[in-house]
């Protein structure tokens, strides 16, 4: 080889070098784009819309052709998740949630008499909130003691509530055929409604679905339900102060020309605790009455009560049911995770529901809510770092030691509810022991005048007799209740403390959501128990001084 051609190869083994490189930088940007430019359509267009979904599509799946991600995070509500006081812990996959009175044993004292203290347990996920219903002990179908109310937060049921509402109130509006719905529905058994709501979506009827919290046009969050727009409409209208929701206040400051519409007047912010509040909130759902949101005075535990004792049914100042051991008549909390969010901290600072129990997650360039709804607790670092940038185990420390606490004073309230009820007992066994053979007389003369009475078997004879023997002497406790002023002040005093305890004990964060609030109100029940228990006392002592100074031959 000529040595002046050497040089000459070496440049051109460089060139081809350099040229390589270039073109594999080239390829890198230009692939580096193409990822980018993909990503940006992928975040500027978060689903396809392959199928077409309408007001009257319950079934989540098919909602999930056009939305995987949100319907496969929805499909794990089916999966047990537990935290150190709530879940279904102890249990395996799929199995049911422990019952509560295995945790605090004074839950079926406090609510003798009621279908609580025949079943009463833990919360599942949302998958199971239509399945739980259908197969509690306190809705047996051959029994008929739930109403139609029930499916308001259970099932997805908006297409029945228009049907109805379009047959009732033919020339009304969309939003009053909706409440004549809502009425309708309440005036029908469970079963009944359960059955028509099948029948609509062609043998199958759904928990609560995409439809009930998402315009299926825009896919925009709003709410449904009937009774929450009743129920909002009602507070807006009212004086009660409700800082955490501003819209409100503009609303009041405005011409009200037209009801408050949580659609329309309120913040897309506030509306992402509204779609939680549709069934996350107190209630009344019982028969004969359409479902009632108590929020007309305000939010606050107070508030609802005083609208409760304030309404008449029938005559009769408004119950859920009457104590099986006191005879007398009290309230049920259901579950007021709204209102109590609404007296705390979170609230006032512009957090709601979804901020913590669906926190945005990512999946490749989209960002999108977690629609797998569940405790914080269970990922704080999505939940709770966002604004408290702590490590997990000290998020979970400090929400504990909240709990913790909270549990503590729980406890001793149900404690002391105990033993007001034991002292009124104790109030009431005296006359209970003076009218025992002539209630039994009673039973016995009503029941042998029916002829289905008598064809019955032995045992379940036994158990007939036994019940009407238990009306006819709470009747007659009535009746003493009715003329006696110290007995209508101790009927009272439990109404108060078992309200106050059962709206903090039915409430699923365990005083997590408002904890200054909340141990208040764990307080005035701890104190109004306390009272009951010492007034009674002093009353069965009387009452005992005054049957001894009667001669045995007149106490009969």
């Amino acid at each position: 080889m000529p040595a002046e051609t050497q040089p000459t190869k070496n440049r051109a083994l460089l060139i081809a070098l350099v040229a390589g490189v270039f073109a594999l930088v080239a390829v890198g940007v230009a692939m580096l784009l193409v990822n980018i430019s993909e990503k940006k359509s992928e975040a500027r267009f978060s689903y396809v819309r392959v199928v077409e979904v309408g007001e009257d599509d319950t079934d989540p799946a098919k909602w999930g052709k056009n939305w995987p991600r949100e319907f496969d995070d929805y499909k794990r509500t089916a999966e047990r998740t537990s935290t150190k006081y709530g879940g279904a812990i102890g249990t395996a996959e799929g199995e049911m949630a422990p019952q509560k009175a295995e945790r605090d044993p004074w839950l079926k004292r406090v609510f003798a008499g009621y279908l609580f203290a025949v079943d009463y347990r833990d919360r599942r996920g949302h998958a199971f909130m239509l399945k739980d219903q259908e197969i509690t002990k306190r809705n047996v179908p051959g029994e008929g003691k739930q109403s139609g109310n029930c499916l308001h937060c259970h099932g997805s049921i908006m297409p029945l509530y228009r049907k109805l509402g379009k047959e009732a109130a033919p020339q009304g509006s969309p939003a009053e055929q909706l409440q004549a719905g809502l009425a309708k529905v309440a005036e029908m058994g469970y079963w009944d409604a359960h059955k028509a709501l099948e029948d609509m979506g062609g043998g199958k009827a759904h928990p609560v679905s995409c439809v009930d919290c998402h315009d299926p046009a825009s896919m925009e969050v709003r709410v449904s339900r009937p009774g929450f727009i009743a129920g909002i409409q009602k507070l807006a209208a009212g004086s009660a102060e409700v800082p955490h929701l501003p819209s409100i206040d503009r609303w009041r400051k405005g011409d009200r020309s037209k009801p408050y519409d949580p659609n329309l007047d309120s913040t897309r912010q506030e509306r992402r605790a509204y779609v939680c509040g549709q069934c996350h909130v107190e209630y009344f759902c019982g028969k004969g009455m359409t479902l009632l949101f108590p929020w007309a005075e305000g939010l606050k535990v107070e508030n609802a009560e005083h609208l409760y004792d304030n309404l008449q049914v029938k005559g009769q100042r408004f119950k859920d049911w009457v104590h099986a051991e006191t005879g007398f008549e009290v309230l049920k909390a259901q579950h007021p995770e709204f209102e109590v969010w609404s007296q705390g901290i979170h609230a006032r600072s512009g957090v709601t529901c979804a901020d913590c129990h669906m926190p945005y997650k990512r999946e490749g360039a989209q960002k999108y809510s977690d629609h797998w709804v569940r405790s914080p607790l269970l990922q704080p670092n999505r939940a709770c770092a966002t604004c408290h940038p702590l490590t997990d185990d000290e998020l979970k420390a400090r929400v504990l030691a909240i709990q913790d606490r909270h549990f503590a004073l729980l406890t001793r309230a149900g404690n002391a509810a105990v033993a007001m009820i034991d002292a009124i007992v104790a109030v009431r066994k005296p006359y209970d022991e003076r009218n025992l053979a002539a209630a039994t007389a009673k039973a016995k003369e009503t029941l042998a005048k029916q002829d289905a009475f008598q064809k019955l078997p032995k045992e379940d004879q036994d158990k007939k007799m036994g019940a009407e023997v238990k009306a006819n002497l709470l009747a007659s406790w009535r009746e003493v209740i009715a003329k006696t002023p110290a007995l209508q002040e101790l009927e009272n005093l439990q109404r108060a403390a078992q309200w106050r305890l059962d709206f903090v004990a039915a409430e699923n964060s365990m005083g997590f959501h408002a904890p200054q609030e909340l141990a208040r109100i764990l307080g005035e029940s701890i104190d109004l128990s306390r009272e009951a228990e010492v007034k009674a006392t002093r009353l069965a002592v009387g009452t005992a001084a005054s049957a001894a100074a009667v001669p045995a031959t007149q106490r009969r």
